[in-house]
């Protein structure tokens, strides 16, 4: 009974440590930490450090209006991905729920954000694990738990790989056809369509395209599939075009009636 209270302190130390930790490698601001950070977030974050899904959150490597994407260390060294959904953000509201609703894994979609941003993390991770299902190149999803979504590190030593917009392409044509092939394949083999490809999200990591950002990707059976394939197309169209690609149609592309 008696080592009770200094086993109770060693924890409270080590928690003390472990939140200390969070706050001081991700280096930002106390209102950028808060935003990202709230309470509920900081315990998810160290749950997964004391569980040995994580041993050490590092800085920030892309924000975004829903979310931001920090460097982290598994607990065997190996540089992971930690993808944030902001709890607080009104974006899912105002303009995600279109790729909630119509997908039949998601027959009931939460009244309050806080759910709905969890169930968008878990959307993205169930996502990625079908792409990587048809041998896509995509991030390896690794954990996911409420707002906070593991997967592998796209890049090197926290640097992470540029984006296809930031690559000088040689025989960029090759490097199309290369792109629409894997959207072909998401469709065939993983029956998803991406919902927002861009130069944007599309990492070049050794010369190579790595398809990223899938947390909108809806199966082919949601009622706006079609719509959203054809605006990725259109995108990489758009792109392609700039670098003097002969691109192609979407019909030519794709044979979907509906």
């Amino acid at each position: 009974m008696s080592d009770k209270p200094e086993e109770n302190l060693r924890r409270r130390e080590a928690r003390y440590d472990r939140e200390r930790r969070v706050r001081l490698k991700v280096g930002e601001d106390v209102e950028t930490l808060e935003e990202v950070f709230d309470g509920r977030t900081l315990m998810t974050v160290m749950h997964m450090l004391n569980t040995g899904r994580l041993k050490e959150l590092q800085g920030a490597v892309k924000a975004g209006k829903e979310s931001r994407i920090y460097h982290g260390i598994d607990p065997k060294g190996v540089e992971v991905a930690a993808k944030i959904y902001l709890t607080s953000s009104a974006i899912f509201r105002q303009g995600r729920l279109k790729y909630i609703r119509g997908d039949p894994r998601f027959k009931d979609v939460p009244r309050d954000t806080r759910s709905l941003v969890d169930q968008w993390a878990l959307k993205e991770f169930k996502n990625l694990e079908l792409a990587r299902e048809a041998d896509l190149a995509v991030p390896k999803p690794i954990y996911v738990e409420k707002n906070v979504l593991l997967m592998e590190f796209i890049g090197k030593n926290g640097v992470p790989a540029p984006q296809l917009r930031d690559v000088r392409l040689q025989a960029a044509a090759s490097w199309y056809e290369k792109i629409i092939g894997m959207l072909r394949t998401l469709y065939d083999k993983a029956k998803l369509v991406h919902g927002d490809v861009s130069e944007y999200n599309i990492l070049v990591p050794d010369g190579y395209p790595v398809l990223i950002d899938f947390a909108q990707a809806v199966t082919v059976e949601h009622p706006e599939a079609k719509e959203f394939l054809e605006r990725d197309v259109e995108n990489l169209n758009n792109y392609f075009n700039g670098l003097n690609v002969r691109t192609r149609s979407f019909g030519r592309i794709f044979k979907i009636e509906k």
